[in-house]
């Protein structure tokens, strides 16, 4: 049984490796995205400096891992049995959910998740304990004071983050103005030593005090001198900055560069005993056990875990090394930053979020406190504010999501509140402070605007709707874990890391060899960040072609699939095609919303002129999925109810439509590559000839099911939807072709309304 638990500790250390990697990937945003998002350097340049932080902050980590050993449970009333099932089932359920959330490509707390797992997982054993006869309680079994002050901590760092990123914000922005080189000549220096101070008393604070090889001496000495040291760095900073300033440097990139460093430290300080703090604990666990002579698990109980967590130097080491190399290898970190940065763009972007009721209502309700808050506001006081609040100012880097000013306050407000976390010893969730601070200032420099408002905070409500799920799922799931093993042993045991072992190589090749869904993100990416009008309206042009011959080639294989499996009578086919129809109309709807935004950014007379005929064309899109969500939807009940198939006499002349349809759909996108006046036309012409072949078809058909067997009337229904549908969908193409001719080719002739054939 010894070399079963031995075996169970060196899986648990294995799972740390890649706990440790699927950490990073999602908790990458946290210390990456303001550097990213304001473009303060290259990408390679922020990468490096937020290792270095990383290495450096889980060096010094020691402090924290006590939570992992004594601070969810009283480990004197478990046995080494008990946490040996509670350690595993942790560190199952926290890698699943993990690399679920990275492979959503959305952000959320390896704290939570830690620290539901633990309750989870200790609650279920407390139960069987409880049940068994033993003479405690919950409160002699888990540490609930501590447990509730951890979860406090947490779920409050979300309201107190986003009111300071709000009001810190708004200071910043009242001083600096989106024109701030502008008002930079004296006021750099003091906002540059402010926030390097604030660092600096963050890496005191979150540092120095947890180094392992620092004396009780110098601690003592940095605790008592701290406000000096502060005093003396302001004045220093603040004239190290202003020299920077007057030497042409853009201290305000120094300060992201010092924040993304001091942000990577504190993740890795603050949440390396997410990562390994419970292997480490089983680790511990295994040595008592093993020292005090082995025998009775179950009877064997873990007191030495109430002792101080003394971690070793390699182990801390190690960790670092791990999370650097997956902090420069991961994709599915990159994955997760799009959406705090789609999220707090100042610009119109892609929006990744639909619209939600609640969030429809609170915008609402905010713009009529807003009215009377305009209402009521003295007249000079609005001109005031108004001159410091003027978007259109905005000085942006050259692709940046947000302006330097946004990326400083972000970083150094949110390593100040984790400080403040930690030095209380408060595992806080750095991915709550961070990503609330950022969401804070977003609305406080007017990034949610009335076009982007609701949207945007339909995404904040799904992250943190994300949140709520992570801390049910990890308490759900570590809960149900613990209970099989202590029912099935250690055959459950076996089984679970084999389970395991394969959902994480599952989960990595499916991600790994996905499509990327971002149809030209990089094109649509360019237009919104160049400024040349005429060149856009060219990139526009090439955009929307690209968006719609994919999607074309998408309606073309659809109708094939789904008549297809309708003669075949393939239920399955046609239930997948369901889904895939309903994926698409979302991918329309936002395609037409980031093209709309890419029109803003063309000369206003080509907007106006092609403006028509943009709408046009993707209306038509929209009403050529319609067509095939109906055709499919009505093929999907008959074939689900096992219903009569198509009679064989009407097979031959179906077979034939599907043909022409396909070759329709195979010379116009053809046609879609050189939008020729001929060639549209020609094709416009074979349209309207299937389309009468459709209609006569149509009504002999009425006249046919009136002599026909009445068992065969249902049927003969679909065929008739079926060929209605396809009729107007060879109507919606024909007009599709002359709008999309009209919009890609000024040669073309035609000067008819839009809302005429």
């Amino acid at each position: 049984m010894d070399i079963l638990f031995l075996c169970v500790v060196i899986f648990l250390f294995l799972l740390a490796v890649f706990d440790l990697s699927v950490g990073v990937s999602n908790d990458a945003v946290n210390f990456l995205n303001s550097a990213l998002g304001s473009r303060a350097a290259s990408f390679k340049r922020i990468l490096i400096v937020a290792a270095i932080g990383v290495f450096i902050g889980a060096a010094m980590s020691n402090g924290m891992m006590e939570i992992a050993r004594h601070g969810i449970f009283r480990p004197e009333h478990f046995s080494f049995y008990d946490l040996i099932c509670i350690f595993m089932a942790v560190m199952v359920t926290d890698i699943i959910l993990l690399d679920l959330f990275n492979s959503l490509g959305m952000p959320t707390s390896t704290t939570v998740s830690m620290v539901f797992e633990l309750l989870g997982a200790t609650f279920v054993v407390a139960l069987i304990k409880m049940s068994g006869g033993i003479d405690l309680g919950f409160n002699d079994l888990l540490n609930t004071e501590k447990a509730l002050s951890v979860i406090l901590g947490i779920f409050l760092s979300v309201a107190i983050a986003f009111v300071f990123g709000t009001v810190v914000q708004f200071l910043s922005r009242t001083i600096f103005s989106f024109n701030y080189r502008s008002k930079l000549k004296w006021k750099i220096g003091l906002f540059g030593g402010i926030c390097a101070t604030a660092i600096i008393y963050f890496l005191l604070i979150k540092g120095a005090k947890d180094l392992s090889f620092m004396t009780p001496e110098v601690k003592g000495w940095i605790a008592a001198h701290t406000a000096l040291i502060l005093l003396s760095c302001f004045v220093g900073f603040t004239l190290i900055m202003q020299l920077l300033h007057l030497l042409k440097v853009n201290v305000l990139k120094v300060i992201v560069l010092m924040g993304t460093f001091s942000l990577a430290m504190a993740f890795a300080g603050n949440d390396l005993v997410n990562f390994i703090g419970v292997p480490l604990s089983g680790l511990a666990s295994y040595q008592d056990y093993v020292a005090n002579g082995g025998g009775d698990a179950h009877g064997f109980l873990m007191g030495s875990l109430n002792g101080p967590a003394n971690t070793s130097v390699y182990f801390l080491i190690g960790a670092g090394i791990i999370m650097v190399v997956s902090l420069a290898t991961s994709r599915k970190a990159r994955n997760v930053s799009k959406t705090e940065l789609g999220l707090s763009s100042q610009q119109g972007g892609d929006e990744m979020f639909g619209s939600s009721r609640i969030a429809r209502r609170l915008v609402r309700w905010t713009l009529s406190v807003i009215y009377w808050v305009h209402a009521h506001t003295p007249r000079r006081v609005k001109i005031w504010f108004r001159r410091r609040f003027r978007t259109e100012e905005t000085i942006l880097e050259h692709g940046a999501s947000f302006d330097l000013i946004r990326g400083s306050v972000n970083l150094v407000l949110a390593g100040a509140l984790i400080a403040v976390g930690t030095s209380l010893k408060l595992p806080l969730s750095t991915t709550f402070v961070t990503f609330m601070v950022a969401m804070g200032t977003s609305l406080a420099d007017r990034a949610w605007g009335r076009e982007s408002a609701v949207f945007r905070i339909t995404g904040v409500i799904s992250v943190i709707g994300g949140w709520f799920i992570t801390a049910g799922a990890a308490f759900i799931g570590a809960g149900i874990i613990v209970l099989l093993m202590h029912l099935g042993g250690h055959w459950v045991m076996i089984a679970l890391a084999a389970v395991t072992l394969f959902l994480i190589v599952r989960s990595n090749l499916r991600f790994r060899n996905r499509k990327a869904e971002d149809r030209g993100d990089a094109l649509f990416q360019e237009i919104l960040a160049s400024e040349d009008t005429t060149r856009n309206w060219e990139l526009l042009r090439s955009y929307i072609s690209s968006r719609q011959m994919q999607f074309m080639t998408y309606a073309a294989e659809t109708y094939e699939a789904a008549t297809g499996a309708f003669l075949d009578e393939n239920a399955r086919t046609l239930g997948k095609t369901e889904s895939s129809l309903d994926r698409e109309k979302n991918m329309l709807k936002n395609d037409r919303r980031k093209e709309t935004l890419c029109m803003r950014r063309v000369a206003h007379e080509t907007a106006i002129e092609k403006n028509a005929w943009f709408h046009l064309s993707n209306s038509c899109c929209m009403g050529v999925l319609y067509n095939l969500r109906r055709i499919n939807e009505i093929c999907r009940e008959h074939v689900d109810n096992n219903f009569h198939p198509l009679p064989s006499r009407y097979r031959g002349e179906f077979e034939d439509i599907r043909v022409r349809v396909a070759t329709i759909y195979s010379e116009l996108l053809q046609v879609m590559q050189t939008p020729v006046e001929d060639t549209v036309l020609l094709l416009r012409r074979e349209c309207d000839r299937l389309k009468d072949r459709l209609s006569k078809t149509y009504h002999a058909l009425i006249t046919k099911l009136h002599n026909d067997d009445p068992g065969n009337m249902t049927v003969g229904y679909v065929y008739l939807n079926m060929l209605q549908e396809t009729r107007e969908m060879m109507s919606t193409l024909r007009k599709y072709l002359r709008a999309y001719a009209k919009l890609h080719d000024t040669t073309f002739s035609s000067r008819r309304t839009p809302g005429r054939n």
